[in-house]
């Protein structure tokens, strides 16, 4: 792993903050360190306050940023003193503790501090940075894990046994760090989580961080375990049908509509194709977090009723351990694994679904390398289940609000380049809509740039044509749920002897034909 640090581009970045916002934006660059929205950073800056007295303020990620586009605005700034204070309690209860870190913050207009700002608070370094490096994650998830960090990170890092996130593992870090570490440490690594690094400034926790995912690179590469051979590309099929046809198991399954995301690459096949993939693919996440976005396993094939009856079972199991009730979630599958399909990504929207299927190709990346190390091994399903309910994570997937009217259907238009067509894609879109957008004019394929939107240059009375479009249409989105049938040519007037049966045929080809066609799909 290389640093993205540059002296230019730093440059333009002046202040404590700024620079924070900078080296976040570095470690978000980078798939392998953080995904949508994971990992965190803070930095700790002293000034005086309105009543002229000195304090110490923790600047950390607010929740809802995303460190690759995070912006000062996005962290939050809380009395540090009153951190450290809440960290030698006893106990604290989430809803607790978050009430301590908003009436602590002194933005009004700030984002929630992160659920780990108390932990971010207990290392005694000015920045701090956490992120879900693969490396670090396929060594954690491998058949003596533990053992493999310790022998990697020696005394530069100290390693604290999986807890769940919140109040308990803070207080553990607190408890534990000072303890263990020394004058070669650099990091943190806390056991089926994630990694942390710290400096005095911005570049060295940036870079330490950098150096600490390297080792668990060179690791792997020694251990003939992180090149993974590069499966040979698929023949594209077509599928549309099946496709069509799963996405409304998994919506019934769901109780809303969704999107499926199924776009066929070859490593997904691969990997659906597998001999073990049962026992490969049915651990768990590989870091619980993920839990809220895949579930805690994929769908292997296509039996959504089956899925959803072991979901309902493994929900009664675990729920009856809590104290307080919990509301079961739908059951529907967000990640299948098919050996037609490949790799299949469910969401209440693209964007959802692109989400999903980031996640579960890096999922099946930290598998495999795992693997070659002696076997995947997650966290048990009971400490996955406690991520999925944790009321705190939950909150971050309502925070949305009510989805918009059209949220997981899938509209296509024809004659969408310009004029109605494009305006009629561009309400779908506005409603929440995903659309697929035909028109002969090439540049509807740069008509937008955004994950609910996919343009295709197509003669829609080339029957060829069409079959491609909408095998691509139902790979990007699902299926189909509403036409928007625009496209059509408009001839000069006149006389009919004058109407030439080449032009004629042209009109009912363009006007009538492919029309129908389309209706029959």
């Amino acid at each position: 792993m290389k640093s993205l640090w540059d002296d230019n581009e730093a440059a333009k970045y002046s202040g404590d903050l700024a620079l924070r916002v900078y080296t976040s934006r570095l470690l978000g660059r980078d798939q392998s360190l953080v995904l949508h929205g994971g990992g965190n950073t803070s930095v700790k800056i002293a000034h005086r306050n309105v009543i002229g007295e000195e304090e110490t303020v923790l600047y950390v990620k607010g929740s809802g940023w995303d460190l690759e586009t995070i912006e000062e605005a996005g962290f939050a700034p809380v009395r540090l003193g009153h951190l450290l204070k809440l960290a030698r309690l006893e106990a604290l209860s989430d809803p607790l503790m978050v009430n301590e870190l908003r009436t602590h913050t002194l933005r009004a207009a700030a984002p929630t501090p992160s659920v780990e700002a108390i932990l971010h608070a207990v290392l005694p370094h000015k920045y701090v940075d956490h992120t879900h490096a693969d490396a670090v994650l396929a060594l954690c998830n491998s058949r003596n894990g533990q053992e493999r960090i310790e022998e990697v990170y020696g005394d530069c890092a100290v390693i604290i046994p999986y807890v769940m996130p919140g109040f308990g593992l803070a207080r553990l870090c607190a408890e534990r760090f000072p303890a263990a570490a020394g004058k070669n440490t650099i990091g943190m690594v806390l056991l089926n989580h994630g990694i942390f690094s710290f400096g005095a400034s911005a570049r060295e926790a940036y870079e330490r961080m950098i150096a600490l995912v390297s080792r668990a690179e060179d690791y792997l590469v020694k251990h003939g375990a992180w090149n993974m051979a590069a499966p040979a590309a698929a023949e594209p099929a077509a599928v549309r049908r099946e496709i069509a046809g799963l996405r409304r198991q998994v919506a019934d399954a769901a109780g809303f509509p969704v999107l499926l995301n199924a776009r066929g690459d070859a490593r997904g096949l691969a990997f659906a194709r597998r001999k073990d993939i049962r026992l490969l693919a049915q651990q768990g996440p590989a870091t619980p977090d993920h839990v809220l976005r895949t579930k805690r396993v994929p769908l292997i094939g296509r039996d959504v009723a089956a899925y959803a009856a072991e979901y309902k079972k493994y929900f009664a199991e675990n729920a009856a351990r809590g104290a307080q009730p919990k509301a079961m979630l739908d059951p529907a599958p967000r990640v299948v694994l098919d050996p037609d399909l490949g790799l299949c990504a469910a969401g209440r929207s693209a964007r959802e679904a692109v989400i999903v299927r980031d996640i579960y190709t890096h999922t099946m990346e930290i598998i495999l390398r795992a693997t070659v190390l002696g076997g995947y091994q997650a966290l048990p399903a009971a400490d996955v289940f406690d991520v999925e309910y944790w009321d705190l994570e939950q909150a971050k997937l309502k925070s949305g609000g009510k989805p918009p009217v059209f949220a997981g259907e899938v509209a296509l238009v024809t004659g969408a380049a310009s004029g109605i067509g494009r305006a009629c894609v561009e309400s779908l879109l506005a409603r929440g809509a995903a659309v697929i957008g035909l028109d002969i004019n090439p540049a509807v394929e740069r008509l937008h740039q955004r994950p609910d939107f996919t343009g295709l240059a197509c003669d829609i009375t080339d029957a060829d044509q069409l079959a491609r479009a909408l095998e691509r249409g139902a790979r990007a989105f699902g299926g189909l749920d509403m036409l928007i049938l625009n496209a059509g040519v408009f001839p000069p007037g006149c006389r009919i002897e004058a109407l030439a049966t080449v032009e004629w045929d042209r009109v009912m080809r363009v006007n009538l034909d492919a029309n129908l066609a389309l209706l029959r799909e």
